[in-house]
């Protein structure tokens, strides 16, 4: 999730567990320390791809997280011994685990038992979610106007618990409605990734990934007997296989569970990653290696550094599309061009 949410995330639990004895240091260390996580994003780690796939990494681990709030349980209890060594650590340990957690149910990924095992991704809840983040931002003002009142605080937390689980059974209710379309595709045993659209839950946006071709489908709680609309986007089996023999797209398909488009721009292998953002609007596009002509005439790719390309400009209009979309009144929403179409209209 985003820093704020963190942060407020992290200030909330912190009023819950210390406020009535520390007040606003309480508040304000927990917005600290539940940011920590994310102090990753300093590190360079040497290419594009590499600064991507370990993001997430180690400072979100449970296996690091765990040991290092026992730590600073310690030396907090040392500092401030008005607390209990295992009201410290009760502290630190919800603060630094919740973030990483919040996160899993992100689609970006997050290695919770780094260095073991693949990230984790529930895709259920968009990076910014308001409904989320606005009941702890809430709790927080009012603890920090009144730090004694930690009711606000534990009052912030269960609403907006209560809409995490909200978003896991929006997430299977979407994964219901598309079941014929996708069995009539033949595509039922397809790898299939179920998000929200940007800021809400009640858009959402299902790819599926077919042998030769992506499916797109978005669908939403307020569509009444709108029909599903899908759309067909390239998948290029051949740049995928390029991809694979690249050390840094072996990488990028492990991060990404596959889920990434292929393409050529100037005689570049550009990968980019589709779960994030929407089609046409895509933040994380990779080149990964270079056309070399051999002398039988065919391609070779010559593996580069990674960098990224530059994110699209978002387009104007986006978001009143998609509220357009989410609230019903538009019943398509083209991906590629992010625009609205009535029902008997194709996306180009």
């Amino acid at each position: 999730m985003d820093s704020i949410t963190q942060a407020a995330l992290g200030a909330a639990l912190g009023s819950a567990v210390a406020g009535k004895t520390l007040g606003r240091s309480a508040i304000l260390g927990g917005a600290l320390l539940g940011t920590v996580p994310d102090m990753d994003v300093l590190i360079d780690y040497g290419s594009a791809v590499a600064n991507f796939t370990q993001h997430r990494g180690f400072s979100h681990s449970l296996l690091i997280l765990t040991p290092l709030a026992a730590v600073l349980a310690w030396l907090f209890h040392r500092w401030r011994p008005v607390l209990s060594y295992q009201r410290w650590l009760a502290f630190t340990l919800l603060i630094l685990l919740t973030h990483p957690l919040l996160d899993a149910f992100t689609t970006y990924g997050t290695q919770l038992f780094w260095p073991f095992g693949p990230p984790v991704a529930i895709n259920s809840i968009f990076i910014i979610d308001p409904l989320y983040t606005l009941p702890l931002l809430f709790a927080v003002i009012w603890t920090l106007w009144r730090p004694d009142q930690i009711k606000a605080a534990c009052t912030g937390l269960t609403v907006s618990t209560l809409y995490l689980g909200w978003t896991l059974f929006a997430q299977h209710a979407i994964s219901q409605k598309v079941e014929a379309t996708l069995a009539a595709e033949g595509l039922v045993d397809a790898p299939i990734l179920v998000q929200p659209m940007p800021l809400n839950t009640l858009l959402w946006r299902v790819t599926v990934m077919a042998a030769d071709e992506r499916l797109e489908i978005v669908t939403g709680f307020l569509d009444g007997d709108i029909p599903l609309s899908v759309e067909r986007f390239p998948h290029h089996p051949e740049l995928a296989e390029a991809t694979m023999g690249l050390p840094e797209g072996r990488r990028l398909i492990w991060f990404t569970r596959g889920f990434l488009a292929y393409s050529i721009s100037d005689r570049q292998l550009a990968v980019t990653d589709i779960r994030l953002g929407v089609p046409g609007a895509h933040p994380f596009t990779f080149i990964l290696a270079e056309a070399v002509e051999t002398d039988s005439d065919t391609v070779q790719w010559l593996p580069v550094t990674s960098y990224q390309n530059p994110r699209p400009t978002i387009r104007a209009g986006l978001f009143t599309a998609l509220w357009e979309r989410a609230s019903g009144r538009a019943p398509i929403l083209c991906l590629a061009t992010l625009e609205t179409r009535q029902l008997g209209d194709h996306c180009s």
